[in-house]
């Protein structure tokens, strides 16, 4: 696989160690790798905005300026597949993943294993997101990422498949239309199905999804639920 991978701390000595573990992955593995190192999250928008084809960001959190977190969630608004790996040195931050939907966290000094499973997992999902499904609209086929799919909704004969910034009308039923989906979905209603990166937060009557969507869970369902989010993350 081909990989695009951006190593964003402050500490040279940090990207230059972290440079040298996910070449040598990536050698061993067969990846064809560009690498590419930053010392702040300024220096990286600036590439971004002219090349968002990044894959996997390793990113330290604690950096002068713009933090990790901060900069994750600014990216994260515009491109759902990339893969986010933080780096810190302390645990407090774990809970700030979950709104941009980070793959993983490693501690501070970064074991060279540790960090292989990582890349290893982020591109078994980046290999599953690139997936796309076409839709038959009444507006003609429109290609649709897997990875781009909020959740899916049933309307009598029709489902509505929202995205961050569209929702598209399809004439086909949830159930032949979850045929197309993969694991990173999870049905949650008879008419619900929720893709389980974007949920934001889950109680035991419904699911608020990132774009602030409000999604209904079947009475029974939240144990499911709960249990298919964490095996996710």
């Amino acid at each position: 696989m081909k990989l695009k991978i951006s190593i964003c701390d402050d500490e040279a000595e940090q990207r230059a160690y972290l440079a040298d573990l996910v070449f040598s992955w990536a050698k061993r593995n067969r990846h064809l790798t560009e690498i590419r190192q930053y010392a702040d999250a300024k220096s990286f928008l600036f590439d971004y905005s002219e090349e968002k084809d990044f894959d996997i960001l390793l990113l330290d959190i604690e950096m002068p300026g713009m933090n990790g977190i901060e900069l994750a969630k600014t990216v994260r608004c515009e491109n759902a597949a990339v893969q986010i790996v933080f780096i810190t040195g302390y645990y407090e931050y774990f809970g700030d993943g979950f709104d941009v939907s980070a793959l993983h966290y490693l501690i501070k000094p970064v074991d060279d294993g540790k960090l292989c499973a990582v890349l290893d997992k982020a591109v078994d999902c980046l290999a599953c997101r690139q997936r796309s499904i076409l839709l038959s609209t009444s507006e003609g086929d429109i290609k649709v990422s897997l990875a781009n799919i909020l959740y899916v909704e049933a309307q009598n004969v029709y489902v509505i498949v929202h995205t961050m910034h569209e929702s598209y009308r399809v004439r086909m039923s949830l159930g032949k239309f979850s045929e197309q989906l993969d694991a990173t979905f999870f049905k949650v209603h008879r008419s619900f199905i929720a893709g389980l990166k974007y949920i934001r937060k889950i109680t035991r009557t419904d699911i608020t999804m990132e774009n602030g969507d409000s999604v209904p869970i079947s009475r029974g369902l939240y144990d499911d639920v709960h249990a298919a989010l964490i095996k996710y993350l």
